[in-house]
Order: C-alpha cells, then sequence, then structure tokens
C-alpha cells in the first residue's frame, strides 16, 4: 500500500499535470469504487464543469480541490493515477476524468480497494474518512515528542501497532515504521508504555527524518507503485530492514531477522534493536 511518501509524491506530480483542468466529464466503470455519494451517476453528474485548483493530502489520501467539492482518494493496494497514453484503456481502468483541454486522468487499481468519497468544501474534515486521522510526521507541528509521548503512554499495544494506528499517526505503513524503528533502535514488539521519555523522543525524530528523506526520494518501489508520470521512486535503494530478512545488517552486520507484529510481516535487527 503506498504510505505518506508514495502519496506525496502521486501529489507533486499530479498538481503538475492536471492544476487548473477543467472536467469535461467523468465514467466509472466500477460504481463500488464511489463510496459518497451513493448513487455513482451523481459523482459523475456533480464533478461535471469542475475545475481542480489544488491537490492535498491528507496521511494516504489525495484531496483534490474543486470549485465546489473536494473529491477525497485512497490508493489503498495498488491504485495510481495516469494521464492516458493508450487507447482503449486497459482493463484495470475504473475511472476516466475527461478535460475541457482535450486530455484525460485515468485511475487504474488492479485490486479494485481504491475509494473515492466527494464531499461539499468543508465537509471532508469533519466526516469519515479524514476526521479519524491524527497528526501525520511530515510538515505537522502537532507531531511531537510530547504528543507521540501521551500517544504511548496511555496504551497496552506494542509500539508498532500504535505507529501503524491511523488514528495515532497518519501516513504511517509497514515500510516506514520498521525503518524508523530500526533507526531509533526501538523492537517493534516493545511495548509503547514502557518506553523511556527519550526514547520516545528519538523515535519521534526518527520517523520524521526516514519520511522526509523518502519523500525527498520519490518514495519506495517495493512493489508496483509509481507516480502519476510513471516513474518509480528511489528510496528501496536506503532501506535497512524492510524487506531484507536473513540479509546481514548495514549496521552491525547480524543477519536482519522477521517477525509478525500487529498482524503484519516484521523487519529488526537483533542487535541493533535490544529489547
Amino acid at each position: 500500500m503506498p504510505e505518506l511518501p508514495e502519496v506525496e509524491t502521486v501529489r507533486r506530480t499530479l498538481e503538475n499535470l492536471v492544476l487548473e483542468k477543467t472536467i469535461r466529464k467523468v465514467e466509472v466503470s466500477w460504481p463500488k469504487m464511489i463510496k459518497k455519494p451513493d448513487d455513482s451517476s451523481a459523482f459523475r453528474v456533480q464533478l461535471g464543469g469542475q475545475t481542480i485548483h489544488g491537490i492535498g493530502r491528507r496521511g494516504k489520501f489525495l484531496t483534490f480541490q474543486l470549485d465546489d467539492y473536494v473529491l477525497v482518494s485512497h490508493l489503498r493496494m495498488e491504485g495510481k493515477y495516469q494521464m492516458a497514453e493508450e487507447d482503449p484503456p486497459d482493463k484495470h481502468t475504473h475511472v476516466r476524468f475527461y478535460f475541457e483541454d482535450g486530455t484525460e486522468l485515468r485511475y487504474k487499481d488492479v485490486r479494485k480497494f481504491g475509494t473515492m468519497h466527494l464531499f461539499n468544501k468543508g465537509e471532508e474534515e469533519r466526516e469519515l474518512p479524514l476526521v479519524q486521522l491524527g497528526p501525520e510526521p511530515y510538515e505537522d507541528p502537532a507531531f511531537t515528542g510530547t504528543y507521540l509521548q501521551r500517544i504511548c503512554k496511555k496504551t497496552s499495544r506494542d509500539i508498532k501497532t500504535v505507529l501503524l494506528d491511523q488514528r495515532a499517526v497518519a501516513g504511517l505503513g509497514n515500510i516506514y515504521v520498521d525503518e524508523a524503528l530500526f533507526h531509533a533502535g526501538i523492537r517493534p514488539d516493545a511495548k509503547a508504555a514502557s518506553l523511556s521519555k527519550n526514547r520516545i523522543y528519538r523515535l519521534r525524530t526518527c520517523v520524521t527524518d526516514t519520511i522526509e528523506r523518502a519523500v525527498a526520494r520519490g518514495g519506495s518501489s517495493v512493489r508496483s507503485y509509481v507516480n502519476g508520470n510513471g516513474d518509480m521512486g528511489y528510496f528501496q535503494l536506503e532501506l535497512y530492514v524492510y524487506g531484507r530478512n536473513k540479509e546481514v545488517c548495514h549496521i552491525c552486520g547480524t543477519p536482519i531477522e522477521k517477525c509478525i507484529t500487529a498482524g503484519r510481516g516484521t523487519h529488526y535487527c537483533p542487535q541493533c534493536q535490544r529489547r
């Protein structure tokens, strides 16, 4: 699933591709993808004539700022936006946005897990799915060491589960949680409430640094992720633990181990991340 750095990269790419374009019409071939309004035909009608004035991001969600509405889009596992290149579109193209200038933006999703919600402007932050999101570790002053310490001290969960909880920290997923915990020297299965203030503050810094470096590298193309131009990210070349089971640690030479934590495949160094 694309995480914050990948979605941020898609956002930046789309800004260069569709900003100030006016939607002529929309076609939806997989109506289940449209969660609001309930009727996909209403979705199509409401978007007609709307101009895209900005593209934002909240956690792992893209937000298209239109004249009267905000379109909230979640890519889920393998969703991607691309400008039309081939005609007819392939079988994985499920939503097509036709613009007045003759260009076309397509939403493709092999697994069909992606979602789209259309809100009246100003309502998107007061309703699901955005209303439940916590602060995020990228350009968000609310994500402080004090905040993270407060979240950790009031739970019995392990630290990886806390960081994956979008209500606690928005935008993090398996890749960047494993990487941040490695750089902080914290085991993924450590109880969040057991961590000292200094370790939590260091973790907060490591989470933010990891995300910032990943954004600068265009995200991680470890599966099918590409940006709106079809380009890969390159942060996967800088991963220390994620996806490196049984490979030697870049720091100490100990083989990386894999376990299941928070129901997810989890990578860590048993030497650098001692209990």
